[in-house]
């Protein structure tokens, strides 16, 4: 079900060259916008007052009743071998959960940032947006994901009041509800994300009089379930945000391939939307164990264990699973099971990569 292209708006400037004019593709974008960001939606304090200590909920919203709330499910991705046999699990297992008790999901798109349609149009659900202009992603091709989002949000029907931001290494393992509250998004807080640590480089995009830096929170765009609203707002700054930190050279020392996620985290703080941090929301093999009633498995680091069932994280392991083996193309269909010994999280996610691939048509043709 190939959907159309989204058409670009490139502007030209007289008088200037051709690299000058595509530069302003995005600086168009970014700076049309107003960089006087609207004051925050929650003060701090306050929020701290009403807060459940561990996933950090308000607690009027605990209990959210009434009708179901659709959330769509979409996901940026390249033309790559890589990004596509990643995005066929994902979206086979978002098919399998859609329909069950407890789900709130809504459609599903792959935003495509390539440029142009490839051969997996009628199998995903896709809206094709252009990449960045050549070489402003600066070899950092994660940039291309706001901007992506930026487009397909101005340009794309969507009939969900919500978005889920995922990812192609994203497996349903639970039918996932809607976890966001109110204006409050839902996210997972990663462990690595730590702005209060870094408070000195956080401030060059967040100024004190924005408020304390704890107001930025721990966490990455993905996964993240957001009001439609909120998102159409807060895209073109986690753009804008995300080019003025690789820019920077220390920033981008600093945050190295994690400077995307912290300028999702800023541009949330600069529209005053704070999230409700959910450990539950995904779980993240071989360090999370058990998949209990997490709602993602999240496969982005490498599995490697012994015969014995023991993890040899750094080395190559007699037995491993590592999506990065599979550069060039996908995996071979019906995997080797880990040995005994290794947790449920790790079987569970190659029993659940094996069922895809033995139901997804034509998997083992070329991509």
């Amino acid at each position: 079900m190939g959907m159309r292209k989204g058409s670009p708006f490139f502007v030209v400037l007289l008088g200037f060259g051709f690299f000058i004019a595509t530069y302003n593709l995005v600086t168009m974008v970014i700076h049309n916008r107003n960089w006087n960001f609207p004051t925050q939606l929650v003060d701090r304090s306050t929020l701290a007052l009403r807060s459940d200590p561990i996933v950090g909920m308000p607690n009027e919203f605990k209990k959210s009743g009434g009708p179901r709330r659709l959330f769509h499910v979409a996901l940026t991705a390249t033309d790559a071998p890589y990004s596509k046999w990643q995005c066929r699990i994902m979206y086979y297992w978002y098919k399998k959960m859609k329909d069950l008790e407890g789900s709130e999901m809504g459609g599903f798109t792959r935003v495509l940032h390539s440029g142009n349609p490839d051969n997996l149009m009628d199998e995903i659900p896709t809206f094709v947006v252009d990449p960045l202009p050549a070489g402003m992603d600066r070899g950092y091709i994660v940039l291309n994901r706001p901007w992506a989002f930026v487009q397909w949000l101005e340009k794309a029907k969507i009939e969900e009041d919500y978005i889920l931001m995922g990812e192609p290494d994203h497996i349903f393992v639970n039918p996932l509800p809607n976890l966001s509250r109110g204006d409050y998004p839902a996210a997972f807080p990663f462990f690595y994300i730590k702005p209060s640590d870094n408070e000195k480089i956080i401030r060059k995009f967040y100024p004190e009089e924005k408020g304390p830096v704890t107001n930025v929170d721990p966490i990455g765009n993905s996964p993240v379930i957001i009001k439609k609203s909120q998102l159409q707002k807060i895209a073109p700054t986690w753009m804008n945000v995300s080019l003025k930190m690789k820019e920077d050279p220390e920033t981008d020392k600093s945050f190295g391939w994690v400077l995307e996620m912290y300028a999702y985290a800023v541009a949330s703080a600069l529209h005053g939307v704070q999230h409700i941090l959910h450990k539950d929301f995904m779980i993240q093999p071989p360090w999370d164990l058990k998949v209990g009633n997490s709602f993602i498995i999240h496969y982005t680091y490498g599995c490697d264990y012994s015969l014995k069932g023991e993890l040899t994280y750094g080395k190559i392991g007699e037995w491993r699973f590592d999506k990065r083996s599979h550069l060039q193309g996908p995996p071979p269909r019906n995997l080797s099971l880990p040995p005994p010994g290794v947790p449920e999280s790790v079987v569970r996610l190659v029993k659940m990569v094996n069922e895809a691939t033995a139901n997804i048509p034509g998997w083992d043709q070329a991509s």
